[in-house]
């Protein structure tokens, strides 16, 4: 009795693996992500949710080989219960009609192999285990496999359990202690697979795509295609339908482009205003510009929320510019009497100081210096020293007043150099008296512009 039965489930399951395989499809999956109104975009392949984005790739011609668009779309824009319930149906069907048969086969040759090694097995517990094992692969594999051929996964699952039972009974156990996995029943989808788009039908998801496109620069591409899939489709497409969407699509592109205008100049109007405030270290200004470019984007119907959000940006900027130059007036305010007090006491040694510019000047181009000019050089450069060694400078100005100190030295030295340079009639310490001269014009430069940058109030930069 117990080989009959084994005999039978193996050739049973070798009947079942004789049906016809179907031929692969390569072809991608074509899925649906449908939207909470009821819409649906074709995905041609998964689509990729990121973050708060979705992303896929939306077929623009006709299949099997069609030209794809990368489509980007809110998910909060998704009905993702009936996308997903779609997927999975989807991808059953796939599987069933590519890689389901050879699968099967492959389950159902390595259960006959484990029966045939039963027939030859003489320990009944041996026996038992091998069945048992068989069995629980069986059990197991349509939930993973999109429950495919799960009727005649569960007919030799009935043929299998017969036969451990006679198994246990041989083994000393009792005919009906079974403790065996079962096969879920498929799970219902409800969701009917949806034909591949028409040319025409295409074209309406590419507008579709296009209305839900939050980038200026996507929904033109879309558009774009949509105009070049009306030309493609007008010839097979119905009466009427080519021209009428090319207007409609031309339309779109014409609103399109003029909003861009219109924001452009809202922006372009709303930084520069915010620039002139800056200067002002107008804060609250600055605060009204942002306030109008947010109910100037909400009378536009808030359709360029990336722009709009970089301009915002870039005007914060200025606002945050315009405190921190608030915040230098306030303490340039406090200081003012003293800056202003630095800027008088300053003033007989930087004139001393510009006085010997053209001298020093002569003596780094080497072009020639009488003895008299060298001698002046000397003279009012130690006297400018001095002058400043009597100054004091607050604590804003301090570097700046050293540099000219050492720019006054730089002059006496540069004199006095360019003298020993004539004496010996040394051209290597004519160019040492050239560089000091040098050092001394540039230092000297560089600390009137920065105490002027100091002692003036302060400005944008």
């Amino acid at each position: 009795m117990r080989c009959r039965r084994l005999a039978a489930a193996v050739a049973v399951l070798s009947l079942l693996t004789q049906l016809p395989a179907s031929a692969a499809d390569d072809d991608a999956t074509l899925l649906r992500v449908f939207l909470r109104d009821g819409t649906s975009l074709v995905s041609y392949g998964e689509f990729a949710r990121v973050a708060d984005r979705v992303v896929f790739s939306l077929p623009t011609s006709a299949l099997p080989n069609p030209s794809l668009q990368l489509v980007n779309i809110p998910a909060s824009r998704i009905d993702w219960d009936r996308t997903n319930r779609y997927a999975d149906s989807a991808r059953a069907a796939r599987y069933a009609r590519t890689q389901a048969e050879p699968d099967y086969v492959a389950l159902s040759n390595a259960v006959a192999r484990t029966l045939n090694d039963v027939a030859v097995t003489a320990d009944p517990t041996q026996r038992l285990a091998l069945v048992e094992g068989a069995r629980k692969t069986l059990a197991e594999w349509p939930q993973t496999h999109y429950n495919y051929r799960v009727a005649e996964v569960r007919q030799m699952l009935s043929m299998l359990d017969e036969t451990i039972a006679d198994l246990r009974a041989a083994a000393g156990g009792s005919r009906f202690e079974l403790s065996l996995v079962t096969v879920a029943p498929p799970r219902e989808t409800n969701e009917r697979l949806l034909p591949a788009p028409t040319p025409v039908e295409s074209v309406e998801q590419l507008l579709l795509a296009a209305n839900l496109a939050e980038s200026p620069s996507e929904r033109r591409t879309l558009l774009n295609q949509a105009l070049a899939g009306v030309d493609r489709s007008a010839a097979s497409s119905p009466k009427g339908w080519a021209a009428a969407t090319r207007v409609k699509v031309k339309r779109a592109l014409d609103v399109d482009l003029r909003t861009d205008r219109s924001y452009q100049l809202m922006i372009r109007r709303a930084i520069g205003r915010a620039d002139a405030r800056a200067r002002f270290a107008d804060v609250r200004g600055i605060r009204r510009v942002i306030q109008s470019l947010r109910q100037s984007d909400e009378a536009l119907g808030r359709r360029r929320p990336d722009a709009v959000n970089e301009a915002i940006t870039a005007i914060e900027a200025r606002l945050d510019a315009a405190r921190r130059l608030q915040l230098a007036r306030d303490r340039w305010a406090l200081r003012a009497a003293v800056l202003r007090r630095y800027s008088v006491a300053m003033g007989a040694p930087l004139k001393i100081l510009r006085s010997l510019e053209s001298p020093l000047d002569d003596i780094k181009e080497l072009v020639g210096s009488n003895p008299d000019t060298l001698a002046l050089v000397e003279r009012q450069a130690a006297r400018a020293a001095k002058l400043m060694g009597q100054i004091a400078p607050p604590d804003e100005c301090r570097e700046a007043h050293a540099q000219l100190v050492s720019a006054a030295n730089l002059a006496t030295s540069a004199a006095s150099i360019r003298r020993t340079a004539a004496v010996a009639g040394d051209m290597t310490r004519a160019w040492d008296a050239s560089s000091a001269a040098a050092g001394a014009l540039l230092l000297g430069a560089k600390a009137r512009t920065d105490i002027q940058s100091v002692v003036t109030r302060p400005q944008l930069q």
